[in-house]
C-alpha cells in the first residue's frame, strides 16, 4: 500500500458510545479515516453509495434495516466495499445469512483495538477475516445443521457464487457429498484449506507447515481460485461442508 492510499472507513451502529470508540480507534491511524457514521442499515446503505467507503463495520442487530439486509445491498452496490460483521452475540443464527450477503470478516465487540485495525487492513487488501470464536461457532452450528432455514433476516442474495450449508439439504446425503471442485485441490493445498479454517494467518500456516510464507500465499490463491470462493470465509464454509475438518 502506498503511502498516499487511506482506507476509508464507514462505521454503522446504533449506539453512539460504539461509533464514538471505533471512531477514535480508526482516525488515530495514519492511514485511516472514518468517512462515515450510520445509526442504522438504510443510513450505512445510503453512506456506502454516497461516500463509496473502502470498509464499513457493520452491527447487526439494529433498528429498522438490520445490519444483515444492509451488508446484501451494499455489496450488491459495490462488491469493492468490504463489510466487517461486529456483534456482541458470538455470532449466532445470523452468521451464514451474512457470509451469503458478502461480509469479508466476523469480528466480537470487545476485540483488541489492534486486532480491529489489522482486521480493517487485512480485508483492504482483498482477504478475509474470522475470528476464532466465529470460526468455533460456524463449526458447531455447521455440524448441527443449525443453518438454512434461520438464515433469513439479510435475505441473501442466492445467486452469489457461494458453496452454503443448505448445500446438503438438496437430497444428497450431507456425510457422503462432497463438492467436485475438491477433487481440484492438490494435497498441499488441502492442507493450507484446512488450516485456514482452523483459523490460522498465512504466516502461521507457513511456520506450520514449514513453508515460505509467499508460498502459503500462492497456495491460497490458487485454491480459492479452484473452490471459486472469493475470500478466505467462503473457504471455511467450503472445508466444514466437505467434512475436511
Amino acid at each position: 500500500m502506498s503511502e498516499t492510499q487511506t482506507i476509508r472507513v464507514v462505521i454503522a451502529d446504533d449506539q453512539e458510545l460504539v461509533r464514538a470508540g471505533f471512531g477514535m480507534v480508526i482516525n488515530s491511524q495514519a492511514d485511516m479515516q472514518v468517512v462515515g457514521q450510520a445509526r442504522d442499515g438504510a443510513e450505512a446503505v445510503a453512506l456506502a453509495e454516497q461516500s463509496r467507503p473502502d470498509v464499513v463495520l457493520m452491527d447487526v442487530r439494529m433498528p429498522g434495516m438490520d445490519g444483515l439486509e444492509a451488508t446484501g445491498r451494499i455489496t450488491a452496490l459495490d462488491e469493492g466495499i468490504r463489510v466487517i460483521i461486529l456483534t456482541t452475540f458470538d455470532l449466532d443464527e445470523y452468521v451464514m445469512a451474512a457470509i451469503n450477503a458478502g461480509a469479508s470478516g466476523f469480528l466480537l465487540k470487545d476485540t483488541e483495538p489492534e486486532t480491529l485495525l489489522s482486521s480493517i487492513r487485512t480485508v483492504y487488501n482483498g482477504n478475509a477475516i474470522i475470528a476464532p470464536s466465529a470460526t468455533k461457532r460456524l463449526i458447531e452450528r455447521m455440524m448441527e445443521g443449525g443453518f438454512g432455514a434461520q438464515a433469513q433476516p439479510g435475505q441473501p442474495d442466492p445467486s452469489r457464487p457461494m458453496h452454503s450449508a443448505q448445500s446438503s439439504q438438496s437430497g444428497r446425503p450431507a456425510q457422503s457429498y462432497t463438492d467436485p471442485e475438491l477433487a481440484l485441490l492438490t494435497d498441499r493445498e488441502r492442507e493450507v484449506l484446512v488450516e485456514i479454517a482452523h483459523g490460522l494467518s498465512n504466516q502461521e500456516i507457513a511456520d506450520k507447515l514449514y513453508v515460505s510464507l509467499p508460498t502459503v500465499k500462492t497456495h491460497v490463491a490458487h485454491l480459492l481460485q479452484k473452490i471459486n470462493a472469493r475470500d478466505r470465509v467462503q473457504a471455511v464454509v467450503f472445508a466444514y461442508e466437505n467434512h475436511l475438518v
